[in-house]
């Protein structure tokens, strides 16, 4: 998340709009493909520019047209003239490192979404922007590398089953928007299992890499509460104020969404309580094994102090001593070390310190 950040200095004294890549450039080149459907067909192919994206002929009622990598603003400048964008969006579309936002223009909407990745040995997330341009007759999708995450729309599609094709635009948006929000819930698992394995460890026998993994957990969780807070704005702010790009029955979807979006925070909210319960049992845990080994520790000491004491008392140079001219009194001696030695570790048993 530091180098776009970094680059945002790029812009620094330019007019607005000016189109100016930020962020991390995940492909080498542009890829441009869209799908155009309604009830009787589909029309689906891949472009290698995009300038020639306007030129193809409109065959059926719906356009979807998807970009993966759209780094070049020569590219977006083209797009943004076939669709008649706003320089400010084709602006927002260059710049990755933008929150989850709504605008809302006379012909489209603007929509800004994240999908995330969660590598389970290292528990290190990645994030991708996605920008969805919702028009009339039309849907632009921006992604910023090849994935999979749209995959399942584009079969339904092609299978021609259920209502996508029928639906239109509206339909269309909500699947889509519905598809990355559903993608949450994976990510949310993986933690879920992280944190249970993190448990059996701490439960275990905890080390400081068991430290590292909740610490990596809660800067998981809390990077993934701060950037998906805002969605639950999003989308409520859709469902109210977008009636004339979506339809009253395509709402009652869209309300779905909105609620999946509240338990994917609150399950976020779970799991920030649960990292920090963990890390209070890991501390106690340590505590507890800690005052363990002190107590074995002082037991082992107080039982030898007594022989201690005996040999230092024998060790003195005095002439007339208990047992000193004894021919057994070096036994005798040893003897009640052991006595006393056998007494105090019987006693400790009992009040099981050992």
């Amino acid at each position: 998340m530091n180098k776009p950040r970094k680059l945002r200095s790029r812009k620094a004294g330019l007019p607005p709009g000016t189109l100016v890549h930020i962020g991390e450039k995940k492909t080498r080149h542009a890829a441009f493909s869209f799908i155009d459907f309604d009830e009787q067909g589909l029309r689906e192919d891949n472009l290698h520019d995009a300038s020639a994206l306007s030129q193809q002929p409109r065959l059926h009622a719906t356009r979807w047209a998807n970009v993966y990598g759209a780094s070049a603003p020569s590219d977006l400048a083209a797009i943004g003239t076939a669709f008649g964008l706003h320089p400010l969006v084709q602006e927002d579309i260059l710049n990755t490192a933008q929150r989850q936002k709504l605008d809302s223009y006379e012909d489209y909407l603007y929509l800004v979404l994240h999908r995330y990745e969660l590598k389970a040995d290292s528990l290190e997330l990645a994030q991708d922007q996605i920008s969805l341009v919702i028009g009339r007759d039309y849907v632009l999708t921006f992604q910023e590398r090849p994935s999979q995450t749209f995959e399942p729309i584009r079969l339904r599609l092609r299978s021609g089953q259920g209502v996508l094709r029928k639906g239109g635009v509206d339909m269309l948006a909500y699947s889509l928007i519905d598809t990355v929000v559903d993608s949450y819930f994976g990510v949310i698992e993986q933690l879920n299992e992280y944190a249970e394995s993190l448990e059996d460890k701490i439960l275990g026998h905890p080390g400081p890499a068991t430290l590292e993994g909740i610490h990596q957990l809660k800067r998981c969780v809390s990077q993934l509460r701060r950037n998906l807070h805002p969605l639950r704005e999003v989308l409520g702010t859709l469902h109210r104020d977008a009636g004339d790009f979506f339809r009253a029955d395509i709402q009652l979807y869209i309300r779905d969404v909105y609620d999946h979006t509240v338990h994917i925070l609150e399950s976020l909210e779970d799991l920030r309580d649960l990292a920090t319960g963990l890390l209070d049992v890991y501390l106690s845990t340590v505590s507890h094994r800690v005052n363990l080994e002190v107590r074995t520790l002082t037991v082992v000491a107080t039982i030898f102090m007594p022989a201690t004491l005996i040999a230092g008392i024998f060790g003195m140079n005095f002439k007339v001593m208990p047992w000193l001219e004894a021919p057994n009194g070096f036994f005798y001696a040893l003897g009640l070390m052991g006595l006393i030695a056998t007494i105090m570790l019987l006693l400790f048993w009992r009040r099981r310190y050992v």
